[in-house]
């Protein structure tokens, strides 16, 4: 039965069209007979599939005007204009046919994810290897994802691998991810096997998530479109009074057959639904799942945006912020590198952040041995015959108080970090702070909006207020609501609702109830599944916020498109109705031109699937590269500045070494300003082709300060003399070189708010021919 659903609009039309073309030949070869008996049968086919479509809107009490199409194709019999009711049947199944593909198109975009859904898995147990269902997957379990398998579960990399991640994000071309990095469940290896440290259960993980949420997407009606429909109905009426005055005033049944003919409103009938149909399969190809016609027209009548802000205008996991080295320590990257070897094996959220840095600043890892968890305290094992310790801090350090750690903690609870303490052969070696970073596509999310035509945007957050002011400052939000719990979110979307249709935009477990209070609810599900997405009308499965501006925009011109269709195709009709009235237009002649008006309708509709330049700017394939290759010495010079801010706070008045100065200062002139000069000779360009030349000169601006500055500490370095270090020439030191740190860190913001944040997330694509497409 479902197979005859599917195709049974196809097999109307071709039978319908066979018929139409049957007649017409034998029509021509003066076969009067046949003709007429081919377009009779095709009259009936039509009058009978029209009369069983106004029963089961009947039965179903829905509003219906195929009575419009009972009483052309009856009337058409009646009065001997086969031909007419041949056409008007070929119109009807022509229509059902272009709706018919439409939705499959939209549908089937959407229902490739669940396809595919792995149902086994295959564990690693020292040298054995066995398949297990993937529901019996654990976090920490290590398993193998072989040549063109679906990843089962989310993971993190044990050896660098390719995969195709186009299912979930809409990138054509294989990626190449590195040892360390994540990987999500539901993209397909497409390089050698691989091993994957499990980091989620299977119900847990992204792909469980996004099929959930493709078994919720039916396309429901949407609000316009049964307003369409109830505005058709008026047509039942209206062409009953028109036909029915021009048979009274003509005495010819001919002319209401001819008004019956031209009156089936097919492009309100199925023009808006196509149209809103293809803003769902638009909005699905740039990685957003919107659930249903009412929830694309809701999110395009949006004028006010609340947002959650862990998760959503921030990462929502933790990232290395800076490393604090105990006296006597190791370096820093020496500190990190062992860490993150040790976190390798963690399936802990913590340690993808120690693991990322450390790939980021390009430190060769080793593979821990002997490693163990020491439940409520943290993770040891060894590292290259040293023994790694990292966890709390009276784990690490004991029931001391040094210096060092009264800093870190001074640090992480003003800027609002997380901390982890770390040990190396016994010894405290030092700590790592660890923060929320603003997502660096969320402020230029922000400007998009309002590009849109969004009025108002706010940011709700249960957090501290002085953390959520400093994140809305940054992204530029209107207003600022803290220290709100989910009652108090659910409070803040009703006062927004009562003055403005409202959007709301989280991705928590308490972001649920304000989702489903709000006109539309956005949830963020690139990474798992979550009482949010559930709750959502809309779903990001792709980790950029930007594409929230980019669907507003796309559901905003279906609904305009959809709107255009309508309005052209029944002006047509209205006018071809009247001429019919009058006896301008035949009934044959009123079927081949209503024909030519649905086929117009139905055109303008699907405009909606054409692609148009969203907010979210294309790169080509080479600016990608660069972009990801100059992305790797802005991740490795980050070690070089925060050395910066390390060898400041180490700068005493008394007996003040100005070795690490020096080192420093080497570091400085061999690493960070030969990555300045070629992000100036390379990134800046790059830029300015995606955003313009203007876009470049606060960036091009901070390069000269930055060499300015390093300049100038080779000059004080060079006449300070080193036996005799002033007082006054360390406040110098540190002046300097703190000016500088802040200098750097705005610079890095600015990189990746402006430059980086164009570059499609994720590592770049192993092989790439033509244009990027990630953006749709």
């Amino acid at each position: 039965m479902t197979w005859w659903r599917g195709r049974s609009p196809a097999v109307f039309f071709v039978a319908s069209a066979l018929l139409l073309a049957g007649g017409g030949i034998a029509a021509v070869a003066g076969e009067d007979a046949l003709s007429r008996t081919l377009w009779v049968a095709a009259t009936v086919l039509g009058l009978a599939l029209s009369l069983l479509w106004t029963i089961r809107s009947v039965a179903e009490r829905r509003a219906t005007v195929d009575v419009i199409a009972v009483l052309a194709l009856a009337g058409a019999l009646w009065v001997g204009e086969e031909f007419a009711g041949a056409m008007v049947t070929l119109m009807l199944a022509s229509g059902r046919l272009l709706e018919a593909r439409a939705a499959a198109r939209a549908d089937r975009e959407l229902r490739l994810l669940v396809e595919r859904t792995p149902r086994t898995a295959r564990r690693r147990d020292g040298d054995r290897i066995e398949g297990i269902p993937v529901e019996d997957v654990h976090p920490g379990d290590v398993l193998v994802v072989g040549t063109g398998e679906v990843v089962p579960v989310d993971g993190r990399l044990l050896a660098t691998g390719t995969f195709d991640e186009s299912a979930l994000t809409g990138e054509p071309m294989p990626v190449e991810r590195p040892n360390g990095d994540d990987v999500r469940s539901g993209v397909v290896n497409a390089g050698p096997p691989v091993d994957v440290v499990a980091t989620s259960s299977a119900s847990e993980s992204t792909y469980a998530n996004v099929v959930r949420l493709v078994e919720q997407a039916q396309a429901t009606s949407a609000p316009f479109v049964r307003t369409a429909d109830r505005f058709a109905v008026l047509f039942v009426p209206l062409t009953l009074v028109l036909a029915g005055l021009a048979w009274a005033l003509a005495a010819s049944p001919v002319r209401a057959v001819a008004v019956l003919v031209v009156a089936t409103p097919c492009p309100l009938l199925l023009a808006a639904p196509v149209a809103i149909m293809s803003g769902l399969s638009r909005a699905s190809r740039i990685g957003v799942v919107v659930k249903g016609g009412a929830a694309l027209e809701a999110l395009a009548a949006g004028e006010v945006v609340l947002f959650d802000k862990t998760g959503t205008l921030t990462h929502g996991r933790p990232e290395l912020a800076s490393v604090v080295t105990a006296p006597d320590a190791p370096a820093a990257q020496e500190v990190l590198r062992l860490a993150a070897s040790l976190d390798q094996v963690s399936p802990h959220p913590l340690a993808s952040a120690l693991v990322g840095a450390a790939r980021g600043r390009a430190l060769d890892l080793e593979l821990p041995t002997d490693v163990h968890e020491v439940h409520g305290y943290g993770l040891e094992g060894v590292v290259g015959g040293v023994v790694v310790r990292l966890g709390k801090a009276r784990w690490i350090v004991g029931d001391d108080d040094p210096a060092w750690l009264r800093q870190v903690r001074r640090r992480a609870a003003l800027d609002g970090c997380l901390t982890v303490f770390v040990a190396v052969d016994g010894r405290p070696a030092g700590a790592f702070l660890l923060e929320d970073p603003v997502r660096p596509d969320a402020p230029r999310m922000l400007s998009a909006l309002r590009e849109v035509g969004i009025r108002r945007t706010v940011l709700v957050t249960g957090d501290r207020a002085d953390i959520a002011e400093t994140v809305g400052r940054i992204v530029g939000v209107d207003a600022v609501l803290a220290d709100r719990d989910p009652a108090d979110k659910l409070a803040a979307i009703r006062d927004e609702s009562a003055a403005a249709r409202t959007i709301m935009v989280g991705d928590g477990v308490n972001d649920a109830p304000a989702l489903a209070a709000a006109g539309v609810g956005v949830a963020l599900a690139a990474r798992g599944a979550t009482a949010s997405s559930e709750a959502a009308d809309v779903v990001l499965t792709v980790d950029r916020v930007d594409a929230i501006a980019d669907a507003i925009l796309i559901a905003r011109r279906s609904r305009r498109i959809a709107l255009e269709a309508v309005l052209v195709g029944m002006g047509l009709s209205l006018v071809a109705m009247v001429a019919a009235a009058a006896g301008l237009l035949p009934p044959a002649a009123g079927a081949v031109l209503q024909e030519g008006i649905d086929v117009l309708a139905i055109g303008i509709a699907l405009r909606a699937l054409l692609p148009t330049r969203l907010h979210t700017v294309p790169m080509s394939a080479e600016d990608v590269a660069t972009a990801h290759r100059l992305r790797s010495g802005h991740d490795a010079a980050i070690g070089a500045v925060e050395q910066i801010r390390t060898v400041a706070d180490g700068l005493r008045t008394r007996d003040c070494r100005l070795g690490p100065v020096h080192d420093l200062l080497d570091r400085l002139e061999g690493e960070l300003i030969p990555h300045e000069r070629e992000d100036e000779d390379e990134l800046m360009p790059l830029v300015a082709r995606a955003l313009g030349g203007a876009a470049t000169a606060t960036m091009r601006r901070t390069h000269a300060e930055i060499e300015h500055q390093v300049s100038r500490l080779r000059r004080l370095l060079d006449g300070i003399d080193a036996d005799h270090v002033a007082p006054e020439d360390v406040t110098e030191l540190r002046r300097l070189l703190y000016g500088l740190y802040a200098v750097c860190r705005l610079h890095n913001s600015q990189e990746e708010e402006g430059a980086f944040a164009l570059v499609p997330a994720g590592p770049p694509p192993a092989r790439r021919t033509g244009r990027h497409r990630a953006h749709g």
